[in-house]
């Protein structure tokens, strides 16, 4: 066996870390075989290290929405690390960075940058503890928000229950605190507000949930997430680490027409590199130390190099009228992807909301809730996983991660992946 092959490297990388990832995402226990090593990216490709090129739509789980290793951000992080990799102290990009999201979002004054997004939603929920005085945190089953203790619970099979532990290491006590609801479900919503209302401090959702397929969510149902934060006093929190300057420039929260209290960014605005925001209005972040009692802090926070890598980002979006090209793409792959599943004999639907796209492989309307979700489409998706593999295109190693166009991506690239959709499920079917 060739040292630098697939498996090899594999095998050696389950000697010094655990499950051989440093993410269990990029595990492949869900479609078997051995995850591809990358050796480079370059625009809308990736390349492992026996050589093997693919066209990729998994894009890093979603922050190069420019594609891999675009020539401007490239210079901008070369740049950057001239002068220094970090700091330990303010500089001037923190602010043109920030100066660019809060300019961007809707209702946003103020933001913090921390290095990832599990910080960035763990930080907005202790400030919205220490801004109401209260201590319950709801979030919603099928939504994501990061590793910390308190958000790692999952749904039991009320409408309304308390949080219990999804991962071991997490104390009951901890769990305790966060309530799971249903997304999609106003009554649910109302009887845990009419019972607890009071103890709330803040509910927490993605806008746009992208964690456990695409689960697009009704303008309605939103508002009234919004309606009945602001009548009890708590706090609504926008999880926009992968929506946010994905779907658009403003966010899921332009994209409604909602404003939350406070949102939490990731992803885009790091341009590549680990970089992590929250922000509120200026009232709401007066809470946070040095100016208030709410402490966080990051030495690699507002890191030069990772903000330079933003700046550019945000800049080439805004000059290249991103948002509006990356719709014109998403629609050329409606065309020819719906056209695809209907010809096919195999259960399937797009569901897509501007460059975020995710293939449910069930029968019936796309769900929009976790519990709506085909348990069984992950067995339909693992040889469909390995045949899309096979044929250079490199999808998520699981039926309900979502895929993600970039700025690099092509009409061609398109045809190509709907060919091989195609090819597939053809397959699949015969």
């Amino acid at each position: 066996m060739s040292t630098t092959s697939n498996a090899a490297l594999f095998e050696r990388a389950c000697q010094v870390i655990p499950g051989g990832v440093d993410s269990p995402v990029r595990a492949y226990g869900a479609v078997g075989g051995t995850p591809r090593f990358i050796a480079k990216a370059e625009g809308a490709h990736i390349f492992d290290e026996e050589g093997g090129k693919y066209l990729d739509f998994m894009g890093s789980w979603g922050p190069l929405i420019l594609g891999h290793a675009h020539a401007e951000v490239v210079e901008a992080v070369q740049q950057a690390a001239t002068r220094g990799t970090t700091y330990g102290a303010p500089c001037r990009a923190e602010i043109e960075l920030a100066e660019l999201v809060v300019s961007a979002y809707p209702g946003l004054e103020q933001v913090r940058f921390v290095s990832s997004g599990t910080e960035a939603t763990m930080s907005a929920i202790r400030l919205a503890r220490g801004a109401t005085g209260r201590d319950v945190v709801v979030k919603f089953s099928g939504c994501y928000h990061g590793h910390a203790d308190h958000l790692l619970v999952a749904a039991g099979s009320g409408l309304v229950t308390a949080g219990q532990p999804s991962s071991a290491g997490v104390p009951a006590d901890f769990a305790a605190l966060t309530r799971v609801l249903p997304l999609d479900d106003e009554e649910a919503l109302q009887s845990l507000f009419a019972a607890e209302g009071s103890k709330i401090a803040a509910v927490i959702i993605e806008p746009i949930p992208a964690n456990n397929g695409l689960l697009i969510q009704r303008k309605e149902f939103l508002q009234a997430v919004r309606k009945v934060t602001q009548e009890s006093g708590a706090l609504l929190i926008f999880d926009e680490v992968i929506s946010g300057f994905r779907v658009g420039k403003g966010g899921a929260a332009a994209h409604y027409g909602i404003t939350p209290d406070l949102a939490t960014f990731g992803k885009i605005i790091g341009g590549g590199l680990p970089v992590g925001a929250f922000g509120g209005s200026r009232t709401l972040m007066s809470n946070m130390a040095p100016e208030g009692p709410v402490y966080q802090a990051g030495t690699l926070s507002g890191n030069p190099v990772a903000m330079a890598a933003g700046i550019t980002t945000l800049k080439i979006l805004e000059r290249e009228d991103a948002w509006a090209r990356l719709e014109e793409l998403g629609t050329h792959l409606d065309s020819e992807l719906n056209a695809v599943l209907e010809g096919v004999n195999v259960p399937g639907a797009l569901v897509r909301v501007g460059s975020m796209f995710w293939l449910s492989f069930q029968a019936g309307a796309a769900p929009r809730s976790a519990d709506a979700i085909d348990g069984g489409a992950g067995e339909a998706f693992k040889p469909f996983f390995h045949r899309m593999l096979d044929g250079g295109i490199c999808v998520p190693p699981s039926a309900y991660e979502v895929m993600f166009l970039s700025l690099a991506h092509t009409a061609d690239d398109v045809s190509q992946f709907t060919q091989s959709v195609q090819t597939a499920l053809a397959a699949a079917s015969a």
